[in-house]
């Protein structure tokens, strides 16, 4: 049976990869600021901005069989640079807008149903220059575990926790072949992540295959946040 799929801030990066991957009989919507990578027919576009908008108002169906919440940002500076604004602004694109999607779709996810949100490898693995993007992104993985245990069994909620990704995001981070090669050289598996990489992760998450798995947190990352190599 054809499955229902909203996706926030799927236009590019992680989302347009996963877009790729849904079975094409699903209805899939793109909910996002800009429509840059989608055609299909069974590909609907909703402008939408998580920070002014409100997701209770898009055209949507009476029942969706899954949300995936695609936003985030990298704002990588030390402690002492950062104002306390700049964690707000981390905590509102990452957090808050997370929260306000959730609130605006719950009624509308069907038994079944699946949820999948990204936190960080810096969460779990302290990294200098992260903590507002650790911190924002910590709060999701709380909101998580959360919501598998009192939405369970009718939603599961899970979450992935990516390294590095070659993403529009990450750009600045990769726009030479020296970054690229010393970032790939900070991972056991010598690579950085592809968009894809994030993208199949999701997609089984999202399927039947993944019926017995909630409230978990799974590192997709090269093997940074376990090995020492």
């Amino acid at each position: 049976m054809a499955k229902k799929h909203l996706i926030i801030g799927g236009s590019y990066g992680i989302g347009a990869a996963l877009v790729e991957l849904l079975p094409k009989e699903d209805d899939i919507f793109i909910a996002s600021r800009t429509n840059e990578s989608h055609t299909a027919d069974n590909i609907t576009h909703l402008p939408f901005d998580v920070l002014t908008d409100d997701v209770a108002f898009l055209a949507l169906p009476a029942e969706m069989d899954s949300l995936v919440y695609c936003p985030g940002s990298i704002n990588l500076k030390p402690f002492k640079m950062l104002s306390v604004d700049q964690f707000k602004e981390e905590m509102e694109l990452n957090f808050f807008g997370l929260v306000r999607t959730v609130k605006g779709v719950i009624d509308r996810m069907k038994q079944g149903s699946s949820m999948v949100f990204y936190s960080t490898v810096a969460v779990q693995t302290g990294m200098p220059f992260h903590s507002s993007i650790a911190s924002s992104k910590g709060a999701i993985e709380g909101f998580v575990r959360s919501m598998a245990a009192e939405y369970a069994p009718k939603i599961r909620v899970n979450a992935i926790a990516p390294s590095l990704v070659d993403t529009p995001l990450a750009a600045r981070l990769l726009n030479n072949d020296k970054k690229r090669e010393m970032m790939a050289e900070r991972h056991p598996l010598k690579r950085v992540g592809e968009a894809n990489d994030i993208a199949q992760m999701t997609a089984f998450l999202l399927n039947d295959n993944s019926s017995w798995i909630t409230g978990q947190v799974f590192g997709v990352d090269g093997g940074k946040s376990s090995l020492s190599v």
